[in-house]
């Protein structure tokens, strides 16, 4: 929630085959999650020691997720083989993208990939995919509905500090944000206020952006469950996501309602979907939330707090110190 500096991090997108990403169907889409002093063990990977390599794709994420949340994960180390990070003296590993405890670490198979994606920085002008393409779409919306992701629990429980739905409870407070009450965790407060402040002050001059204000006719914050068919937490039951709704007429909002009755949901263009301003995504943006408008399986009412996967797709965010 401070930021950030990519230049002292080295982080880039790379190559991200973390298995199946939720990103919007572009033309080229393809397939593919307080600081404390580092523990006394802890030293330099050899290879990035002897500047003989690049960055692997742990060190890339381990570090882009100390930078994201300074005031709660202690600094990137290389030990016992593989990248961690302590979140109040508990090391947490890479371990394939599963981000696991010590005990568990070996066990990454049980667990399906955190979603550490490359996020665009816009979205580019819809085109109608192909017969090949559209399989390649089709294939992966069957394996979604077949095989919900089920993630480990454990690293973003304790970053938030919600292990169960009375813990999460305990740490949401209620702001008013664009004309709304909601609840969100208290460690984003800042955040949605600048955000806000940013997008009121668009508003000013651009009617688009108050015409959405205007038209917003619900805000939710907290909630406390999984993904929509998915074995894997929301981040709603962190506080640590909002979905803003205005009415939205015949377009499409969210893949799995469009499923309802259209079964290719995913060839809906952009067009036919109910996107934000812009501007107002640029806002939150800016502040460390990423857009559910995004991803393949869209959401496009849909915010949530991951500055980590905009550092790793090497996207501005704004310094709030």
């Amino acid at each position: 929630m401070y930021l950030l500096c990519l230049l002292l991090l080295g982080i880039t997108a790379g190559s991200f085959g973390l298995g199946t990403i939720q990103q919007a169907p572009l033309p080229q889409t393809k397939d593919p999650a307080s600081a404390e002093a580092a523990p006394a063990e802890a030293r330099q990977a050899p290879a990035q020691a002897a500047g003989a390599q690049a960055p692997s794709r742990g060190e890339q994420v381990m570090k882009a997720l100390a930078a994201a949340y300074p005031d709660r994960i202690g600094p990137a180390v290389y030990q016992n083989g593989d990248w961690a990070v302590s979140i109040r003296g508990v090391l947490y590993y890479y371990a394939q993208a599963r981000l696991l405890p010590e005990e568990l670490r070996e066990r990454f198979a049980e667990y399906d990939p955190q979603a550490f994606y490359p996020y665009p920085a816009v979205l580019a002008p819809w085109t109608a995919p192909g017969p090949e393409e559209s399989a390649r779409l089709k294939s992966q919306a069957d394996r979604r509905r077949l095989h919900p992701p089920k993630r480990s629990l454990h690293f973003y429980d304790a970053l938030w500090r919600a292990w169960s739905k009375e813990s999460a409870y305990e740490r949401v407070k209620t702001i008013r944000f664009l004309g709304r009450n909601v609840l969100v965790h208290y460690a984003i407060l800042e955040e949605l206020a600048l955000v806000e402040e940013r997008i009121y002050r668009e508003a000013r001059t651009n009617p688009q952006v108050q015409q959405w204000v205007n038209r917003i006719a619900s805000i939710s914050g907290w909630n406390w469950r999984n993904i929509a068919a998915s074995e894997s937490r929301s981040f709603h039951a962190y506080g640590a996501a909002l979905d803003l709704l205005p009415p939205s007429g015949n377009l499409a909002t969210y893949w799995l309602w469009t499923a309802r009755t259209t079964s290719e949901w995913w060839l809906v263009p952009y067009e036919k979907r109910l996107h934000p301003p812009e501007a107002v995504i640029a806002a939150f943006e800016a502040y460390g939330f990423i857009w559910g408008g995004k991803w393949f399986f869209y959401d496009t009412m849909h915010f949530e707090y991951r500055p980590e996967i905009l550092l790793l797709s090497d996207l501005p965010l704004t310094d709030l110190r």
